[in-house]
């Protein structure tokens, strides 16, 4: 990929960095000269920060719980006291569970709205705090296709996307004439750890049968491109989101699928 230098000297910080969207996500920054905070439940952040250093920028490893507040804020205090300030926050730590409504737990309902809603909430308060001192910063959070059309056997994951999707308008609202645009991002069926997981077990529920046949299924039947998307177009996309050309764009939640839902 062409060297660009859009985000030197700027600090971003993206959550469920560790693998999957999240990883793309920071490496695409650190390409374009960002200096980057990866965090994540997971110690697998340590070895991604080491990858964004090697490309010749400062990266931070947090390991960070986005449903604890402490935890949080003091993610971002790390933030600000490495880098000085926090210019983009990337609202990307997700998780997901797959069962029928009979078998759905409460406990699986409430890890799955507290990760994927409240952290993003979380998140772009404490974000927002630094950002408003400063005048200026990007909020982009990650919601999902389910956010526009929720799929079976995951009514929870639908509701706790069609929530981010909420945050983000009314935080858009609140924030547009300070200097803080904050927008969401909708990707359809994109090749991470988390679609092997969903083939296996939207697969085993809807009677598909060997791993990947689902989701190559689903790219070839019902996206129009015909194929599964990739973490580094989903960065693509959010890289835009956090640049000057997206300056006038706020309060969007924009698909990025392939063409799989068209609104």
């Amino acid at each position: 990929m062409e060297q660009l230098s859009r985000f030197e000297g700027q600090a971003v910080v993206v959550t469920g960095a560790s693998r999957g969207l999240g990883r793309g996500i920071a490496q695409r920054f650190a390409q374009e000269g960002a200096n980057v905070v990866v965090a994540s439940n997971e110690e697998g952040v340590h070895e991604v920060a080491a990858e964004l250093e090697a490309l010749g920028v400062q990266a931070l490893a947090v390991v960070c719980d986005v449903t604890q507040k402490a935890q949080v804020e003091d993610l971002y205090a790390q933030a600000v006291g490495r880098f000085g300030r926090v210019d983009v926050s990337v609202q990307n730590a997700g998780v997901i569970t797959i069962a029928k409504v009979e078998d759905l737990s409460e406990s699986e309902w409430d890890l799955v709205l507290d990760v994927n809603t409240k952290g993003v909430f979380l998140c772009c308060q404490a974000a927002a705090r630094h950002m408003l001192r400063q005048g200026q910063g990007r909020l982009i959070n990650t919601a999902s296709g389910q956010a526009r059309d929720g799929f079976i056997y995951t009514p929870h994951y639908a509701a706790s996307k069609m929530g981010v999707v909420g945050i983000t308008q009314s935080l858009a609202k609140e924030l547009a004439t300070r200097g803080v645009t904050v927008n969401a991002i909708c990707p359809g069926i994109i090749a991470t750890d988390m679609w092997q997981y969903n083939d296996e077990h939207w697969g085993r529920l809807l009677g598909s049968q060997g791993q990947g046949q689902l989701m190559q299924a689903w790219a070839t039947e019902k996206i129009p491109m015909q194929r599964v998307g990739t973490p580094e177009e989903v960065a693509g996309l959010v890289a835009f989101l956090a640049s000057r050309d997206a300056a006038y764009i706020t309060g969007q939640t924009i698909n990025i699928d392939g063409g799989l839902i068209m609104s």
